[in-house]
């Protein structure tokens, strides 16, 4: 079967797609036959040899991906091979067979696609495990998120939507404004001048939650967007100025909190955690509020070219990988 894999850590410029051997699934795993993979900044890591798993090369990329199941775990009626599902997994979904655990295998609700199956899972996970469990959001509440039109914060706006909240979005561009505004979000502004731009909104009160997948220079002005006991949620760091730091008696003086995110090592040490989350979000995706924005298609051979336009930010939404 064809791969996409990296056989040096030397970038997504020398990606090679190989035939290599077809996997065998264990008693707690499904076998599935790939359809689509969504692109996503561990790939792009891992094809740098920068991402905190380094597997030994030559390995095969692909964390989120769409598909049909060819056999299931026994007893798994969801799983039953034909089932269209979607899937995460460390790395190696970049293949026309993927052997993946049940655990982080589910079941796709028939009103989306393939495509749009390959964009929920990494994203749309972690943004209810940031807004849910990390930042308790509260129906009625308020969210302003940075990096609106891209993947997570696409996926931001729609599961806020999803628990009753409003949206801000934030974005670099007028264009992007409106990706997010097509996502879902009840206000889109431009970065320059968000944090006057929220306090207007809002009537002079804040938001209160950020989502910042960001980081840089929009930390400051995101702390001094929150309202009284807000939380800003740091979930990146995509600006690539370095890493901010927190000057604590703002915290004390607004009584605010900042708060790590770190969804995948928190949700692989806990089996059925995905599972509860995607059975959280699942009615949310079958009322319409979740549709993942897909945006440009590619190749199973441009699999190098999609993260090289997510590495320089052209992608808006989630970028997606045809592999059959």
């Amino acid at each position: 079967m064809r791969a996409v894999q990296v056989i040096d850590t030397t970038g997504p410029e020398h990606l090679q797609v190989n035939d290599v051997a077809e996997p065998t699934p264990g008693a707690d795993d499904v076998l599935v036959e790939v359809h689509a993979v969504g692109t996503s900044f561990p790939d792009l890591l891992l094809s740098r040899g920068e991402y905190q798993m380094r597997p030994e090369p030559p390995f095969t990329l692909g964390v989120d991906f769409a598909g049909v199941v060819v056999q299931g775990p026994e007893g798994r009626a969801d799983l039953a091979p034909g089932t269209r599902v979607a899937g995460v997994a460390p790395y190696g979904a970049a293949a026309e067979l993927v052997v993946n655990p049940a655990v982080s295998t589910f079941a796709l609700p028939d009103s989306l696609s393939l495509d749009e199956g390959a964009a929920l899972p990494m994203n749309y996970l972690t943004a209810q495990f940031a807004l849910a469990e990390r930042g308790g959001l509260k129906k009625g509440e308020t969210v302003l998120v940075h990096g609106a039109a891209g993947g997570v914060g696409t996926a931001t706006i729609q599961v806020a939507k999803g628990y009753g909240a409003r949206t801000i979005a934030v974005c670099s561009t007028e264009a992007k404004c409106q990706v997010a505004r097509d996502a879902g979000a009840d206000e889109a502004v431009l970065i320059d001048g968000f944090k006057d731009a929220a306090k207007e909104l809002t009537d002079g009160l804040g938001v209160d939650i950020v989502m910042d997948v960001v980081g840089g220079d929009v930390f400051t002005d995101s702390l001094r967007a929150l309202a009284p006991q807000g939380r800003l949620l740091v979930v990146g760091f995509a600006a690539g100025q370095g890493i901010p730091e927190v000057k604590v008696n703002r915290l004390l003086l607004n009584n605010i909190d900042v708060r790590g995110v770190g969804w995948g090592a928190y949700a692989m040490m806990r089996p059925g955690f995905m599972e509860q989350q995607w059975a959280e979000l699942v009615p949310m995706m079958e009322a319409g509020t979740i549709r993942p924005p897909v945006g440009a298609t590619y190749g199973i051979e441009d699999f190098g070219k999609a993260l090289l336009d997510l590495d320089q930010r052209r992608t808006l939404g989630k970028g997606v990988v045809r592999i059959r």
